[in-house]
């Protein structure tokens, strides 16, 4: 049984993670960190993380960046294992991140769902064939119109799955609006859709001469970023120190 403190547990991933463990025979919450709590949770809430005192396998992580720090400094102090899926870490929390995986288990992905790590694999191999041939790349994300950052992280890291088969030279554009040229073939354009309740979507497109290949992620609901986040939890605890991420899972 993997045992499992949930940090941002009133939060709505948070709830939809303690909703799906209700009934998981290989892992359970046994604390939860969260400075609102009424009460309602079955297991026992600290207001903060440096607060708690109930024993566990490993952490999972969905807050805010303001919180990822003390729960870096708790994770390497306890040897406890975290899974972070806060986004919107500065260059100095993804930094601090490394050094804790120094001394314990971390796992961080960009997105926590398994079909999307499937996809980073999946372009891998079709960038390493569509480029020769002359395909151009572009993204295009939608996401639900409260989201902050654009593009979103997802769409970064699929780019960077491209990016890191492709010859030296490649970079992205995300604006064309104050030019007037023609495409760079060395461009991999990234464009951001953001409205209504899109909870993410995520197109991948090669467009060569006479023919155009399109790779799509649609995520209808985000429990499939916490199905992913809880055989993260499940895979990572036990492990030695260094730095994780979902394809080791999926691996």
């Amino acid at each position: 049984m993997t045992r499992i403190i949930m940090h941002g547990c009133n939060g709505k991933m948070g709830q939809m993670i303690t909703n799906l463990l209700e009934g998981d025979e290989n892992a359970q919450i046994v604390a939860g960190v969260d400075p609102f709590d009424d009460g309602h949770n079955k297991y026992p809430v600290f207001p903060s993380i440096d607060s708690c005192v109930v024993k566990a396998d490993v952490i999972i992580d969905f807050t805010s960046a303001k919180a990822v720090d003390k729960l870096l400094e708790f994770s390497a102090k306890n040897q406890v294992p975290v899974v972070v899926c806060t986004t919107g870490l500065s260059d100095e929390q993804i930094e601090r991140i490394n050094e804790t995986s120094k001394q314990v288990a971390v796992l961080k992905s960009a997105n926590m769902s398994l079909g999307i790590n499937t996809l980073f694999k999946l372009l891998a191999q079709a960038a390493k064939v569509f480029n020769p041939a002359g395909f151009d790349v572009e993204i295009v994300e939608k996401h639900h119109n409260q989201k902050l950052d654009a593009p979103s992280g997802t769409a970064l890291a699929l780019a960077d799955s491209i990016k890191d088969v492709l010859p030296d030279g490649y970079y992205y554009k995300y604006d064309r609006s104050q030019e007037r040229r023609k495409r760079d073939p060395k461009e991999i354009g990234i464009s951001a859709v953001r409205g209504g309740t899109i909870v993410g979507e995520h197109e991948v497109i090669f467009a060569g001469e006479d023919e155009v290949i399109e790779f799509k992620h649609t995520a209808y609901s985000k429990a499939v970023f916490a199905k992913g986040a809880i055989e993260a939890a499940k895979f990572l605890a036990g492990k030695p120190a260094g730095m994780y991420d979902m394809s080791d899972v999926i691996g």
